[in-house]
């Protein structure tokens, strides 16, 4: 998901769309490497978590490129979120994907706490 970045946009908002982008994008692949893994990977309510995860971050980062002036709102969400998957993924152990995902959703929560909190 490749956005390019619009004349005049904030350093903190291009930012905060590189975040939930790669957050977007771990989680997709965490959620794909959960299903392949089975057992409490597999879990549904983590599954679940990821994937609201990658579809908050996806819309969040689409709000900030069209400037929608819903971002802060959307932006408050998806910290929320990424911060309920971060935990989610830490609650799996010291699997390497898992604690890749867990970093970047915590990335990404500190990141869109920081925009919501601009407007």
């Amino acid at each position: 998901m490749e956005h390019s970045m619009g004349s005049g946009m904030s350093q903190e908002m291009q930012q905060c769309i590189q975040s939930c982008t790669s957050c977007h994008n771990i989680c997709v692949q965490t959620a794909s490497y959960c299903l392949q893994m089975g057992g409490q990977h597999a879990d549904a309510n983590h599954v679940r978590t990821l994937l609201d995860c990658a579809q908050i971050c996806a819309t969040s980062a689409d709000f900030m490129l069209r400037r929608s002036q819903f971002h802060a709102r959307t932006c408050g969400v998806c910290a929320e979120v990424c911060e309920a998957c971060a935990q989610e993924c830490e609650r799996m152990g010291n699997d390497q994907q898992m604690q890749a995902c867990a970093q970047e959703c915590r990335r990404c929560a500190e990141s869109c706490r920081s925009m919501a909190a601009m407007a």
